[in-house]
């Protein structure tokens, strides 16, 4: 009997692990989990948005590690446009998914609704970050947010927009030096220091330290908007000397009188004086000289990720708000025409998936980068209200089925002047800016004109024969 019971007692302990072996099993199955978590995370997701960056009339040539790091290793899209050319609608419908006529911001005035209270209250609470952050996604912006951001009316810089985790967004329109920054809603003033202010740096390197303190176990999105190429063109110390034989270019429609065209192609002197080609020239040049701190960025965040092991499992877009033109038609400079050379954007994205060096000639717009984002995400794109439609299936079509969009439409519906100015008469209801050269520049006021061109090649018919005095909307089929 008590030999019986011996033998009970030895085999129930060889049946039951000690503490050690359970140690090590929990250890073993804990490690298993923390595993299979990491490879469902979804993937991360960054975008970098310059400001009034061209690809018409060469605005990427001096991005050369950007094109290496993003374009070459992963896809190219060579009928990218955006679905206004101007910098407040254009990012209300890169934030919204949603055509103007939608999200209602018209221009970059105020009355224009850009960052307005009626913007806060209704399209702002539906853009894709909200739906990230939903997602469990670690939410991280800085650079410029919309023009009128942080203004008095506006809701000053103690308003955070929804769906943001770590909030450093300028107050107001592009500066390079001497701003004010929103910091989670607290004031924080820059001076003209380089090493300290230089925004282009500031961005990335408070980008950097993000995602050292991120949490590994959630995915993240970074936003980062620096000033370039947009004036007031300050380069960096290092690069104020560099292309200082580039001029614009003289091909196309340099120079060329618009007298066949619209209203306001109809009034700049032609041929253009030389002051006004040395001036856009300083322009052209100061541009590209802008544009080489946000290469730098690139490379810096892209070496980033690869030390944190995130490289490859996070997508990574370059794209800019609208195109730009630098003499076109005898316009010295500025954006907002409905031809190529304002509506084309650059646009690059690597990322699982998706293969290296393509070009992509489908056309995607820039209401195309929300749903793609929150489809990276996860989230059924049937719950959202949005125009645009992802493109990861473009992409990687291996990850995802979809056809390219058949037409889109680009709209803008103008700014006015609604105050007498001596020194350009011509300010009023169709034109809202004129330079010290008094050429005009700015506000293209059409209306209504429809433009059936066939794809993939998406050129914009070259001629419109009346004045269109109050907006334009024009559909590309």
């Amino acid at each position: 009997m008590a030999s019986s019971e011996a033998r009970t007692r030895q085999n129930k302990r060889q049946r039951t692990p000690n503490g050690s072996v359970r140690a090590a099993l929990f250890l073993a199955l804990f490690t298993c989990t923390l595993r299979c978590s990491e490879c469902e995370k979804p993937s991360n997701i960054v975008l970098i948005l310059a400001d009034d960056q061209d690809v018409y009339l060469g605005g990427m040539t001096p991005m050369k590690k950007t094109k290496a790091l993003i374009g070459d290793a992963g896809a190219t899209f060579s009928n990218a446009f955006t679905a206004t050319p101007l910098c407040c609608p254009s990012r209300s419908s890169i934030l919204t998914g949603q055509y103007p006529h939608n999200h209602a911001v018209r221009n970059n005035s105020l009355d224009g609704n850009c960052s307005s209270p009626l913007w806060q209250k209704g399209p702002e609470t539906t853009a894709f970050p909200v739906y990230l952050s939903k997602q469990h996604y670690q939410t991280f912006y800085a650079g410029k947010y919309l023009n009128q951001y942080g203004k008095k009316k506006t809701g000053n810089d103690g308003y955070v927009p929804p769906g943001w985790d770590q909030w450093h967004a300028l107050i107001g329109n592009s500066q390079y030096y001497n701003y004010t920054l929103s910091v989670n809603g607290k004031e924080e003033q820059h001076g003209d220091n380089y090493e300290k202010d230089y925004l282009t740096d500031l961005i990335l390197n408070r980008s950097l330290h993000f995602l050292d303190d991120r949490s590994p176990q959630r995915p993240f999105f970074i936003m980062l908007s620096p000033p370039a190429p947009h004036s007031p063109w300050t380069a960096a110390p290092q690069y104020e000397k560099n292309f200082a034989d580039v001029k614009a270019p003289r091909d196309g429609s340099f120079d060329k009188p618009g007298k066949d065209k619209h209203w306001l192609l109809r009034q700049p002197s032609n041929p253009m004086p030389s002051t006004s080609l040395n001036f856009l020239d300083n322009a052209y040049r100061k541009r590209w000289q802008t544009l080489l701190s946000v290469d730098d960025m690139v490379e810096a965040l892209v070496k980033k990720l690869e030390e944190l092991k995130e490289l490859n499992n996070t997508y990574i877009f370059y794209t800019s708000d609208n195109g730009y033109h630098t003499g076109q038609f005898s316009l010295p400079i500025d954006k907002r025409q409905l031809y190529d050379f304002d509506i084309r954007i650059p646009l690059m994205v690597r990322g699982p998936g998706i293969k290296p060096q393509q070009t992509l000639p489908a056309p995607v717009l820039n209401i195309d980068l929300a749903p793609t984002f929150l489809d990276i995400s996860g989230l059924n794109l049937s719950f959202v209200n949005m125009d645009g439609q992802s493109f990861l299936s473009q992409m990687a079509p291996e990850l995802r089925n979809g056809t390219a969009r058949p037409y889109f439409l680009v709209e803008y519906t103008g700014e006015g002047h609604l105050d007498p100015d001596p020194a350009c008469p011509k300010l009023g209801p169709g034109l809202s800016v004129s330079y010290p050269l008094t050429i005009p520049l700015l506000s293209l006021t059409m209306n209504n004109y429809n433009c059936p061109v066939p794809l993939p090649s998406i050129t914009i018919a070259p001629t419109l024969h009346q004045q269109l005095p109050d907006s334009f909307s024009t559909l590309f089929l």
